[in-house]
């Protein structure tokens, strides 16, 4: 697993809600052309759950075929049980993706040796590495981090995302797992800056699908010493990182794109559209940042 800013890409549907597969090929195209370290299909900002399996595939296919091998394809399992997973992750590694994330297993609320089994027993089975998936605001379960030291053992878990954005939290997997080949990055925006500073790999974007030069050149930056140039983009961008996710993600994420002309902000139900306030607010925040 390389260091970088991977894009939680958004899965575009047309205004009758159905796929638009026209405009995920345009999307992706966008991401590789930016020079974004990977892309990151099917998770909660792809409204997986919200997806038939006939369609991930068709998610999946599509943009490994644009990716043509150019770089890292990583979908998610959004999986609450262990056959599931197994099984998602099987699908993603017979078609093109070279990475599996996973989330921590939600409504189940799991303890902390069944989160570890879980884990285990996916990588044993997967044939494509894995990584882990933390996100208590999803899941309702929290992987401590020596739980995570652990897991960083296997051979075939090669890093995680972590969308924890308690930096005491973050600093302690960095440090607990500084040892192991195993990356760690952040699920959220707006600690990508100071995980990379602390010592982290990079970060898992959703913003990287509204500006992925930005999320890029803040990881690169950081990563080659650059601190000064990485920070003053950190602020520069700071309200357009809560922004895409106003109200709940992808809604914002979704908007932004409509907003720059690039697909629908639809989203499938229960999902509903972002308020006309935050419409507002988002449209304000990009046209000072000179996106629109």
């Amino acid at each position: 697993m390389k260091k970088g800013a991977y894009t939680l890409m958004v899965t575009p549907f047309k205004d009758d809600s159905s796929l638009d597969e026209q405009g995920l090929r345009n999307n992706t195209r966008r991401q590789i052309e930016s020079g974004i370290h990977g892309l990151a299909p099917l998770g909660v900002t792809g409204e997986n759950t919200l997806l038939s399996i006939e369609e991930i595939k068709t998610v999946l296919r599509i943009v490994v075929e644009e990716v043509g091998g150019k770089m890292p394809v990583i979908p998610d399992t959004c999986a609450m049980g262990l056959r599931e997973a197994i099984e998602k992750a099987k699908l993603f590694a017979d078609n093109g993706a070279t990475h599996c994330a996973a989330y921590v297993p939600f409504f189940v609320l799991p303890k902390q040796d069944g989160i570890k089994k879980f884990y285990e027993t996916l990588a044993d089975e997967s044939d494509i590495p894995i990584i882990l998936h933390n996100a208590a605001g999803r899941t309702c379960v929290n992987m401590i981090p020596k739980t995570t030291e652990q897991l960083a053992k296997h051979p075939n878990i090669v890093g995680i995302k972590d969308g924890n954005k308690q930096l005491d939290h973050l600093a302690a997997i960095i440090h607990l797992t500084k040892d192991e080949d195993f990356e760690v990055f952040t699920g959220k925006d707006t600690t990508a800056y100071p995980l990379l500073c602390a010592g982290g790999s990079g970060t898992f974007t959703v913003a990287g699908n509204i500006v992925p030069k930005v999320m890029k050149n803040i990881v690169n930056w950081t990563l080659e010493g650059k601190k000064d140039e990485a920070e003053k983009l950190h602020r520069e961008y700071f309200s357009l990182f809560e922004a895409v996710r106003f109200e709940t993600n992808p809604m914002g994420a979704k908007a932004a794109l409509e907003l720059m002309g690039y697909t629908s902000s639809s989203v499938r139900l229960p999902l509903t559209p972002l308020s006309e306030k935050k419409w507002e607010e988002l449209k304000a925040i990009m046209n000072e940042r000179g996106l629109l």
